[in-house]
């Protein structure tokens, strides 16, 4: 009966947050190891029909790098990486497109389906959903030409928004078009954050194969709880956010100056922590606050 109980608690513990977000959007983005694990990549999607069929909006953006890169070596390409960048040229370009929009795109759409969460597949070619300029990083005070590789310059609100509004579940791949109308590869936390920015999302969760944001990199019950805008800011000049955690940082940064209420960083590899971090109190993630006064 107690354990009944503890069930019941939960559910109540989850009511403020239900109502509160009742109709609003939410993006989340997952990938790396995550994506490479069956039984997780079907938690996570099950987590988000849950969040779908209690009121909130879902838009899924994935990534697939590790898949990419294995696909890569299976066709004797190395892959090359350029300030965190893959480096693509035309033959990487069409790997890539094959791994994130016509197969991992496909069976997260499939699974998604399977259980009722009425899921559409989308990428760059479909009504100019992600409208890209070439990018060029600087190396050494130098730019640098890492191919077809974009930065986001416009997202199709309209298009997503209206199938939100018919209780759809986009599933969007990272691709861009460019102005030359062929596909670019698109760093997805990046896509993610501009695409909660467009449709005016409530909040932006990243997934990750990582604990949270950590005060020590080595330790992984140092995990950071809440941070404001500004002290995230200071821990990326301080060096302490690094790595792969930047641009998921600096794009829930981007997102909170464009209107998104919080940005989450969360372990995706523990069972339903997208639903533990978005409707306990205490979450088990990083949640980065646009001020101390955002509370819910």
């Amino acid at each position: 009966m107690r354990e009944y109980i503890g069930k019941a608690d939960v559910l109540i513990e989850a009511l403020p947050y239900i109502k509160a977000f009742r109709g609003k959007k939410i993006v989340i983005k997952f990938g790396g190891s995550i994506m490479t694990n069956d039984a997780m990549v079907d938690k996570v999607l099950m987590d988000i029909v849950f969040m779908k069929y209690v009121g909130w909006r879902p838009v899924i953006v994935h990534g697939g790098g590790p898949a990419i890169t294995e696909a890569m070596k299976r066709r004797g390409t190395r892959a090359e990486f350029v300030n965190g960048l893959r480096v693509t040229d035309r033959e990487t370009m069409d790997i890539v497109e094959d791994i994130l929009a016509h197969k991992i795109n496909s069976q997260i759409v499939n699974i998604l389906n399977t259980m009722d969460g009425d899921a559409v597949g989308l990428y760059g070619m479909n009504d100019d959903l992600i409208r890209v300029d070439k990018l060029m990083p600087e190396v050494d005070g130098e730019k640098v030409d890492i191919g077809y590789v974009g930065s986001v310059r416009y997202i199709n609100a309209p298009m997503l928004n209206a199938l939100l509004a018919q209780e759809k579940i986009p599933v969007i791949a990272p691709i861009g078009i460019g102005d030359d109308e062929l596909t670019y590869n698109v760093n997805g936390d990046v896509v993610a954050g501009d695409i909660a920015s467009s449709i005016g999302a409530r909040k932006l969760v990243y997934l990750t194969d990582i604990a949270g944001i950590l005060k020590k990199p080595d330790d992984g019950n140092s995990i950071i709880s809440t941070l404001t805008r500004a002290e995230a800011e200071r821990l990326i000049a301080e060096g302490v956010i690094n790595g792969g955690m930047i641009p998921k940082v600096t794009s829930c940064l981007a997102a909170l100056k464009f209107g998104v209420n919080k940005g989450h960083i969360v372990d995706g590899r523990i069972d339903h922590s997208l639903l533990l971090e978005i409707f306990t109190k205490k979450g088990i993630g990083t949640e980065i606050l646009k001020d101390e006064s955002e509370i819910i």
